[in-house]
């Protein structure tokens, strides 16, 4: 874990301070994801929010009998309908995001929107270009075929314990696959590829230079093949403003918020998020 120092603070809400929890799933997979950390977090006093993507809001079992709601996704509506849920409150949440719900923390953080965020495993936003083998390998099937830019891409049991829960025993793994896997929005992920590609600004754009953005903590697990810590060191090391850090939990893999020990993280997320939730936005980054 990177030496960066997280507080501890008494179970509940600060006084004054952020009182709800957004949790932001990503692909692959659905809010049922969150299971455990909502009701974690919850026992801690804090109001928890997990929304859907649009389109998501039925059971994994449901999608699965019918993804044409996944096939049909763009993020731009995805961060559009988050923010919504954002406006409604009362004070800014903490937002906490996995995998591509890291991007989504990026992109709302980068519109205004929270008091501070955590991106967990998270995939890139527009400009990282770091491309790691075992990432290659982890997507290849909605790469393989370019008519799958516009299908939903499943994964079979065999690829989501490579991409996901290569550190699961196989009977964990497969029990996961069953309750959580969904197939992904091959048009998203053929975009953020993309991307880099294309002349101006697309959809997975932030600014780096946003010197009022809210403080934003980076976490890799140090075994994920999808998104792994490269990724996320990259990512922070495009930032050249505002408070900006970075943790790393060896022996993690890719599905972090279900293995074994995640109590440990969901409590120094929140930690780190409520106090920098006050922190000034003019601070200079820290990778």
């Amino acid at each position: 874990m990177t030496d960066i120092p997280v507080p501890r603070r008494a179970d509940g809400p600060a006084p004054g301070g952020p009182d709800t929890i957004v949790l932001v799933h990503g692909f692959w997979v659905t809010p049922r994801s969150w299971e455990d950390w909502i009701a974690h977090y919850e026992d801690k006093g804090y109001r928890v929010l997990a929304p859907a993507y649009p389109g998501f809001e039925v059971e994994v079992e449901a999608l699965n009998a019918d993804p044409t709601a996944i096939a049909e996704l763009t993020l731009p509506p995805i961060v559009d309908s988050y923010a919504a849920v954002i406006e409604e409150l009362d004070r800014p949440p903490i937002l906490i995001g996995h995998s591509a719900g890291g991007v989504i923390v990026q992109l709302l953080l980068d519109r205004g929107y929270g008091a501070a965020g955590v991106a967990l495993c998270s995939a890139p936003t527009e400009g990282v270009r770091v491309l790691p083998l075992s990432q290659l390998r982890s997507t290849f099937t909605a790469f393989k075929n370019p008519a799958n830019r516009h299908r939903e891409v499943p994964l079979t049991e065999e690829q989501w314990r490579y991409a996901f829960t290569n550190t699961f025993t196989e009977e964990e793994s497969r029990r996961l696959y069953e309750r959580y896997a969904i197939p992904a929005p091959g048009r998203i992920i053929w975009s953020g590829v993309l991307a880099n590609f294309m002349p101006g600004p697309q959809d997975a754009h932030v600014d780096y230079a946003r010197p009022d953005r809210a403080p934003l903590l980076f976490v890799s697990a140090g075994e994920d093949h999808i998104m792994p810590p490269s990724v996320q060191r990259s990512n922070a090391g495009h930032y050249t403003s505002g408070v900006v850090e970075r943790l790393e939990y060896p022996g993690f893999a890719h599905l972090l918020p279900a293995q074994e020990g995640w109590q440990e993280v969901a409590d120094a997320v929140l930690d780190w998020a409520v106090a920098h939730a006050g922190a000034p936005r003019q601070e200079a980054g820290q990778q």
